[in-house]
């Protein structure tokens, strides 16, 4: 296929990696990088030899572009995907999908009447670690899944960014920030959600910046930092989810799967990353290596089994879903990442926010198709490992 052509929206944080992975893969080409400060745009063009710099308008209007990469702020997502399809483009777009179910409603409706394809990021459920998951799911190692939990307690974002303010107001939080991995893997692992309740909590009013030229400035807090949430699966299975800015530290899992003949455990890959990204170690015990006969309790990971990871993309990845995206593009099939998945998990996110208010069960009324795991032939499989 002659390559899938590029303009990058948001020129943040987050798009030195969508940047540099893109670069790395022949079938996709970064042709134009844009933001509303100009000049924020020519440093990024020139940092990575992006051929144009430009302001969104710009992207939307030329021709040659097949898809925009929408790495705006989440209160933006709706908008600039909405003129992406508009404007006759494909669009992927980093996490959350919207901020307003309807505004999610509208992005696929204007998709399907275009012909046009949405993908959404997170797209590490397609790197390594998670397929290794989905194949021991696949072999039946643990039996029928019959719960799942996540895990991920922090304490914010503002000691290691230097402008978090945009996690603490409407559209922020641990729930939309952190939720979309977790919620998109238990989906790839156990189907759609049927069913939610959950609890939440601000716990501080302010927060205080700990790095950079703004080290010590009081921000202020809008949203909940603190989410628990009970999930019930249309397959029957159930899930608990906890995802924190208000914890220091923990031991906890990232992530587990309980079957009916064993558990699949995702710890924390190492002390900077947690179990979101590509990389880590997939443990595993089964019925003959646990507790049924009441011999004394394992210690450590002594009968844990860590499976074999023949699966590429084990480091940050993050583009492969845009990746995807071309390819389906031309075999006119859905991406993995897809919009519906992304949909379905943001509707599952403000449920919980509305089951927390109102302390009833939310009945999730969006559904969507479990993604095929990466073919072990997917082009370029060995590019970035």
């Amino acid at each position: 296929m002659k390559p899938f052509r590029i303009g990058l929206i948001g020129c943040g944080r987050i798009s030195d990696i969508y940047i540099k992975n893109c670069q790395r893969f022949d079938d996709l080409e970064i042709v134009a990088c844009a933001s509303l400060d100009i000049a924020e745009s020519k440093t990024k063009a020139e940092q990575y030899d992006i051929p144009k710099y430009c302001l969104p308008e710009d992207i939307f209007a030329d021709p040659t572009i097949d898809c925009v990469l929408n790495l705006t702020i989440p209160a933006a997502h709706a908008s600039i995907s909405l003129q992406a399809l508009e404007a006759g483009k494909h669009v992927y777009s980093e996490k959350p999908f919207v901020t307003e179910l309807a505004d999610g409603e509208k992005i696929l409706q204007l998709a399907k009447q275009k012909g046009l394809l949405v993908g959404n990021a997170p797209d590490t459920f397609l790197g390594g670690r998670w397929q290794t998951v989905k194949r021991l799911l696949n072999e039946d190692v643990i039996g029928k899944p019959t719960g799942v939990s996540a895990f991920v307690g922090t304490h914010g974002v503002e000691r290691h960014n230097p402008n978090p303010d945009f996690y603490y107001l409407e559209g922020g939080g641990p729930l939309l920030d952190l939720g979309p991995y977790y919620l998109t893997a238990m989906i790839f692992f156990m189907g759609p959600i049927s069913r939610v309740a959950g609890l939440s909590r601000k716990t501080f009013e302010q927060r205080t910046i700990e790095n950079g030229p703004r080290n010590g400035e009081k921000i202020p807090v809008e949203i909940d930092t603190h989410s628990l949430s009970m999930i019930e699966f249309t397959s029957g299975a159930i899930g608990s989810m906890t995802m924190s800015f208000d914890i220091w530290d923990s031991e906890t899992p990232r992530f587990e799967i309980y079957g009916e003949k064993g558990t699949i455990c995702i710890a924390d890959p190492d002390p900077v990353h947690g179990a979101n990204i590509f990389q880590g170690d997939v443990l595993y015990r089964t019925q003959e290596t646990s507790r049924w006969t009441h011999q004394p309790r394992p210690t450590g990971r002594d009968h844990w089994q860590i499976a074999e990871n023949r699966h590429s993309y084990n480091e940050d990845s993050r583009g492969l879903g845009l990746l995807d995206l071309a390819y389906a593009a031309q075999a006119k099939r859905s991406p993995r990442a897809s919009g519906e998945m992304a949909h379905h998990v943001y509707e599952v996110m403000e449920s919980l926010s509305t089951a927390a208010d109102t302390g009833q069960y939310q009945t999730i009324h969006s559904s969507c198709q479990i993604p095929e795991m990466l073919a072990t032939d997917f082009p370029h499989n060995e590019k970035i490992t």
